[in-house]
């Protein structure tokens, strides 16, 4: 997306951090070869794993990042200069997916982080935690309690660290307090350095109260309304798992170590355990032609590769359909039709105006949907600037951008081989506004920005729309606008998802724990069984919290 590099001066002001001891970037440096547990991926959920596990010293933990480390990456440590961290760039996956219908038959790039911290490196850092409705349906889609609003709410808290703006402004009646933990870990905090731009969209709220009531707090539980972001920035500085969970502090500690430019290659098994398939050890190398090496768990592996790694290494390992693994010659360890299913990503569309200003990323709207009368269907998100990566900015003029963004899609993808190696990518199948109802509820929301600039507050400031949103007035052109348009958030979610205990159905019980097996678990944003309503980075954190609690109760350690 085209951001100002406007603050490319803050780099100056970035302290980078050294390499400690137990950060290995060469393979033959590990000194072991067996630990209590193995994580394979070190974003949201691995970096807050491998964190919570190594606070026992009795305990040794081995993280294994594919990518490089976070130290030094100035893309990654300033706000507002993620455009280098994108497609193209070594901290990026740089996967693309599968032609889509929805879209008009194109396929867009799917960027994922590629270094320490995984997405939360890379992402433009928006924090919400989405309804408490949200989370009571994970708890009844699971048959498991430890996943409703109330039970979360220690994890949501142990996460957060509530912050100071960077210009230190009074934020008084802009959050509500009550909401926020100031002892946590990641650093979350309201945007600094306010722009007029900012009170004309606060001022739609009164305008217009029962279309867009103000918000004070989205993380409150119940986040319907226009209100002031709240971001993963921590003074001048994105705070991510890597700057967080795995600052020097931790990294310094004997029993973690944390192996960068890693591939896991497959996940071997080591015997049966009652009947079920053991897996407690992982292969992996460092390049595609390299020498793999095996090491191995005591108590179990846990998988943190997120919803496109997460899949695709069960498949490689023998873990998925059975008639998808016989086609790739992979001899079927257990047969289970749900892995790789029900990935679901958030789309959006950008809508764009001529205006007189300079850009900056700002406030959030939501709507209510279906799902919940709490439960957002759909975002606004507000630029001050050309916001688009799907159009080009033009040489000339000045934009403000509207995107609107589903955040409650029906649409259902996944996750399927492309090879039999782990350097290639996996098929990624998003299948994006797939049904009538997404398609309409993006039109529906395409309608909301428009009464928004009809606000008294955007007089003299809007000259025109731009380009085919111009041209999209009526139903059939708004829907194509829509197919032609529409891109994603980044969002993917699911491809593991978790089921009741001994459902017949989902691939990992409420606990993390793959079905079917022994020494498994998965612990990232793979296992949620439906997409928040919601940028999902402080979902998967919280589900990282709890997981790591889960696990700590299983081996008493």
């Amino acid at each position: 997306m085209h951001l100002s590099t406007n603050f490319r001066i803050l780099s100056l002001l970035v302290p980078i951090a050294c390499v400690h001891a137990t950060l290995y970037e060469r393979a033959a440096d590990l000194p072991a070869k067996t630990y209590d547990f193995v994580i394979v991926g070190a974003g949201a959920g691995g970096s807050v794993l491998a964190n919570r596990l190594s606070a026992n010293p009795a305990t040794s933990v081995l993280l294994i990042e594919a990518g490089p480390t976070n130290i030094g990456v100035l893309d990654s440590i300033v706000p507002m200069l993620t455009q280098g961290l994108g497609p193209g760039s070594p901290w990026d996956w740089n996967f693309t997916t599968t032609p889509m219908e929805g879209l008009g038959g194109r396929s867009i790039p799917y960027p994922r982080g590629h270094l320490l911290g995984g997405s939360t490196s890379t992402n433009t850092m928006a924090f919400t935690r989405g309804s408490f409705e949200e989370w009571d349906n994970y708890a009844k889609l699971s048959g498991d309690s430890g996943w409703s609003w109330d039970n979360m709410h220690e994890y949501f808290f142990r996460n957060e660290k509530w912050t100071a703006p960077n210009d230190n402004h009074n934020t008084t009646g802009q959050y509500l307090p009550s909401a926020h933990s100031t002892t946590g870990m990641v650093s979350v905090s309201l945007p600094g350095f306010a722009h007029p731009f900012d009170n004309a969209v606060i001022a739609t709220t009164q305008e217009f109260p029962d279309d867009f009531p103000f918000n004070l707090d989205q993380n409150s539980g119940r986040p319907l309304g226009l209100g002031w972001p709240q971001q993963t920035i921590g003074g001048p500085a994105r705070s991510s798992g890597a700057t967080s969970y795995l600052a020097p502090q931790f990294l310094n500690r004997s029993n973690l170590h944390v192996l960068t430019n890693t591939m896991v290659t497959k996940l071997v098994q080591t015997g049966t355990d009652k009947g079920k398939p053991a897996f407690r050890s992982v292969q992996y190398t460092q390049s595609r032609t390299g020498p793999t090496t095996t090491v191995t768990a005591k108590n179990e592996v846990i998988l943190a590769a997120g919803a496109i790694g997460t899949p695709h290494l069960l498949l490689l390992s023998g873990i998925g359909p059975k008639e998808q693994l016989s086609a790739h010659g992979i001899k079927t360890v257990l047969n289970n039709p749900a892995v790789g299913a029900n990935l679901t990503d958030h789309p959006l569309v950008s809508n764009m105006w001529y205006v007189n200003s300079n850009a900056t990323w700002d406030v959030l709207g939501q709507n209510a949907t279906e799902f919940g009368p709490n439960t957002p269907h759909y975002e606004l998100l507000f630029s001050n600037g050309f916001l688009s990566t799907v159009d080009t900015m033009p040489s000339t003029g000045s934009f403000m951008t509207i995107v609107t963004c589903l955040t409650a899609p029906s649409s259902r993808g996944n996750i399927t081989l492309n090879t039999t190696n782990i350097f290639d990518q996996p098929i990624i199948n998003p299948n994006m506004l797939a049904t009538d109802f997404d398609v309409q509820a993006m039109v529906t929301a395409i309608n909301a920005t428009r009464k928004v600039v009809t606000a008294k507050a955007w007089d003299g400031y809007i000259i025109r729309e731009f380009g085919d949103f111009a041209s999209a007035t009526d139903e059939a052109s708004l829907v194509n606008y829509v197919h032609t348009k529409a891109t994603t958030i980044y969002h993917p979610i699911g491809g593991a998802v978790m089921s009741p205990k001994g459902a017949s159905y989902g691939v990992v019980d409420p606990d993390g724990v793959v079905k079917g097996l022994s020494g498994l678990r998965i612990i990232d944003g793979s296992i949620l069984p439906l997409i928040p309503s919601a940028h999902p980075q402080a979902f998967v954190y919280a589900v990282g919290e709890r997981g790591a609690d889960l696990v700590k109760k299983a081996y008493k350690c």
